[in-house]
């Protein structure tokens, strides 16, 4: 019998990607769904749109920016849009009884740093963040909103050491200016590894999610 759903896991994808890519991208490195029957995993899709760094080309994306870049300017009209949609699922997972402090928010490089977004600027209120092969610009709004905050969600973070897409060094550089600023959390540097997912990390991603919502 299937325990009632108790807690919920939001996971948003990487650019050009969709929910069902992440999903099945999961089942094929675990040969299986995540586990845990009292919580309801939930991959929602970015909107269709376009995106600079493809050229102005259209894709699944959660927000457009100029240059994938730490240095870049982080613009907040960009971001309006990505934050209604994190708003929107946090309200829906409210709405089906789930309480903020039962809900975690992860994602994968763009989803990554939606995540961190989500969990340290919009909701300081939910259970956990995770975010993997991500990281948020050096003047993000997050960091602003973290210097009025005492209590914040548990960070757990990833990187590929080869990560050539969003250099190790990005994630590694996010990940100190929030700890400096008051968040608990770990980060887990994957060797060798590039711009992916990986089983190791899957897994230790699987058991801190049960840990904190058993």
């Amino acid at each position: 019998m299937l325990r009632k759903r108790t807690a919920s896991v939001i996971i948003f994808h990487g650019s050009g990607d969709t929910g069902a890519g992440i999903k099945n991208w999961v089942r094929s490195l675990l040969g299986r769904d995540f586990k845990g029957s009292h919580i309801r995993y939930v991959y929602p899709t970015a909107p269709w749109q376009s995106y600079t760094p493809y050229d102005g080309e259209e894709a699944n994306v959660w927000f457009d920016r100029k240059k994938i870049h730490i240095a870049a300017d982080e613009e907040s009209d960009n971001m309006s849009g990505a934050y209604d949609i994190a708003n929107d699922l946090i309200e829906q997972q409210l709405d089906g009884g789930i309480p903020q402090h039962r809900i975690i928010v992860g994602g994968f490089s763009m989803g990554g740093a939606l995540a961190l977004h989500t969990g340290y600027h919009l909701n300081t209120n939910l259970a956990g963040v995770f975010a993997h092969s991500a990281f948020l610009n050096r003047k993000s709004i997050v960091y602003e909103s973290l210097q009025n905050e005492t209590e914040t969600p548990e960070l757990n973070m990833f990187h590929g050491t080869d990560d050539d897409v969003v250099d190790f060094a990005w994630g590694l550089e996010t990940y100190n200016t929030l700890i400096d600023l008051g968040v608990r959390g770990s980060f887990t540097r994957l060797p060798n590894a590039e711009h992916e997912l990986m089983e190791s990390s899957l897994l230790d991603v699987e058991q801190w999610i049960l840990q904190k919502l058993s």
